[in-house]
């Protein structure tokens, strides 16, 4: 995977295409983080692409709440457990 900084694709614009069309995708840097990822594509496949970026963000949202529930300990309530939880929460909304 190729990184390239905000200040290169500024100053070197096209030779950050031309890099893009041949490596697929590219990481855009900010001081040195990653800040976004730079993905070609085509005029015919711009909806899939997107759906598919976004199904991506799907699972890993799941996957950072199934870590943190792990973290947390919640992942071994029980059914009951949870349906308490539900009811207080529904409760405090109500009182509001």
């Amino acid at each position: 995977m190729k990184y390239v900084s905000v200040r290169d694709l500024r100053n070197r614009a096209s030779e950050v295409w031309r890099d893009l069309a041949k490596e697929k995708d590219l990481v855009l840097t900010s001081n040195g983080r990653p800040i976004a990822i730079l993905s070609s594509i085509g005029e015919d496949n711009v909806d899939e692409a997107l759906a598919a970026l976004r199904r991506a963000r799907a699972v890993l949202a799941v996957k950072k709440l199934q870590a943190q529930s792990v973290a947390q300990g919640t992942d071994k309530l029980t059914e009951d457990e949870i349906e308490e939880e539900i009811a207080a929460v529904r409760r405090s909304l109500r009182q509001c």
